[in-house]
């Protein structure tokens, strides 16, 4: 019988979909207030990209600020610290997993389980995203939604261009970050474990 074990309250499966949602209402809006004019289209027309931007923005930053608090209260911000002990080992075991051992059929270095939840791998990409992507994409998504708490010049150019540069940058990467993040759903015990695990909340090994 596989063992199963509870690893995604619902609180942490509501987050993460209407987070998931979010994004890729910012993404595509983004694509298009970037690559087109006002009376333009490239995926959605401009005025309307520009109404679902800054609504799904505002949407993903009361989001952001919530799971951030959440993770104080619930204990769930433990599984992104990451002890610098065995860091080096952890992730020889973990990169080799990745490139060959999935392959191979072999077992994951790090089985998914309520004391610790993610391999090394995604711990320090989590932490990177969540705690430093993530809130220089929410300021300055806020700076561009209120520009006149921006100073008119930065490092001696128009105050919003340093903003604007930082915002899409961030932005694109994040974006990467999706999709990386979809593929490493698919490392898990089966193909389709990790996928499931954050539908039920529960993880098998089969």
């Amino acid at each position: 019988m596989a063992e199963r074990a509870y690893i995604m309250p619902l609180w942490l499966r509501g987050w993460h979909w209407l987070n998931a949602f979010g994004f890729l209402a910012l993404i595509a809006s983004g694509i298009s207030l970037h690559f087109a004019s006002p009376g333009s289209t490239i995926l959605i027309p401009f005025e309307t990209a520009r109404i679902i931007h800054n609504i799904a923005g505002i949407g993903v930053s009361i989001l952001y600020v919530g799971y951030v608090i959440a993770n104080v209260f619930t204990g769930n911000g433990r599984h992104y610290r990451r002890p610098m002990r065995n860091l080096s080992r952890e992730l020889n075991a973990q990169n080799a997993y990745v490139a060959v051992g999935i392959f191979k059929g072999e077992a994951p270095p790090v089985v998914p389980s309520p004391e610790r939840k993610f391999n090394v791998l995604q711990q320090i990409t989590y932490l990177a995203v969540m705690y430093l992507a993530m809130p220089v994409l929410v300021v300055s998504g806020w700076l561009f939604l209120f520009p006149e708490l921006v100073p008119q010049t930065l490092f001696g150019v128009a105050g919003l261009l340093p903003v604007a540069v930082t915002h899409y940058a961030v932005g694109f990467l994040l974006t990467l970050f999706l999709l990386g993040h979809i593929y490493m759903g698919s490392m898990g015990t089966t193909a389709f474990a990790g996928f499931r695990m954050m539908i039920t909340g529960w993880h098998s090994e089969h």
